[in-house]
């Protein structure tokens, strides 16, 4: 669990986070949503220490990592899993190699067992037989299941996934969706996804934050954000033509 208490943010003159109150719940799929400025990319790096937070409290499984200073936080930072948007995988390196890549950087492993630990992530997300190939050679699909693989190749307690579905096709986003919540729920996860999908928070969303304006306007869970009443979020909820279906069909009952 992640508890997130009071915390303000500015640069300069200009305030970005104002007062963020949140809690990321374990083994469950915690989405961050909000409109472009909304503070959604400003409050991810403060919780993860890319970004040092001027005032309130962060605090991993009742440890408070902003009380810790750089040597002090490496644990929990060991602990933590990163999908990037982009995937950001190495060019250079076959599939099996990135996966393998932050077990040679931290994990006291000989090469045979970096290699089994890689294999298995491999296999959770149907990537067997696609190890001896380059990230140029598959799907941008594949090749976020392989960034995938390698955020939960060291085993986190807390996974980090910024629009995981940035770029997909609308199967290829499901599979995403569904190979997140279930790692999450199987492996009992804290697992913080910040995006503009809709689709994915209807789907898989366990706990949602709606930031607008650098606060927390709304949380609950996917049922209650269909009918939350606050009009921010109706309107970034609605924003889509699918959204505003299905908003259609449940008045129409």
């Amino acid at each position: 669990m992640i508890k997130v208490r009071g915390v303000d943010k500015a640069f300069g003159d200009k305030a970005v986070l104002h007062g963020i109150d949140a809690t990321f719940e374990a083994g469950q799929v915690n989405f961050i949503i909000g409109r472009s400025g909304s503070g959604k990319s400003v409050l991810t790096k403060c919780i993860v220490g890319l970004l040092e937070v001027d005032a309130g409290d962060i605090k991993y499984a009742g440890e408070d990592f902003t009380a810790l200073n750089t040597k002090e936080r490496e644990p929990i930072r060991r602990q933590i899993g990163m999908l990037f948007q982009g995937g950001a995988l190495f060019d250079s390196m076959t599939v099996l190699e990135n996966v393998e890549f932050p077990l040679r950087m931290f994990a006291d492993m000989d090469a045979e067992e970096r290699q089994t630990r890689a294999m298995e992530c491999l296999k959770r997300v149907e990537l067997e037989g696609a190890e001896d190939r380059f990230p140029a050679e598959v799907s941008g699909g594949m090749q976020k299941r392989v960034a995938l693989a390698r955020a939960i190749v060291g085993r986190p307690h807390y996974l980090f996934c910024d629009e995981p579905n940035s770029g997909l096709d609308p199967q290829t986003a499901i599979v995403i969706d569904n190979l997140i919540r279930d790692l999450t729920h199987e492996y009992g996860t804290t697992t913080v996804v910040i995006s503009h999908d809709m689709n994915s928070v209807i789907e898989i969303g366990d706990n949602i934050h709606f930031l607008h304006q650098g606060r927390v306007a709304w949380r609950g869970d996917r049922k209650g954000i269909l009918s939350s009443g606050v009009e921010e979020l109706d309107k970034f909820v609605y924003a889509s033509d699918l959204m505003r279906d299905i908003k259609g069909k449940l008045q129409g009952r």
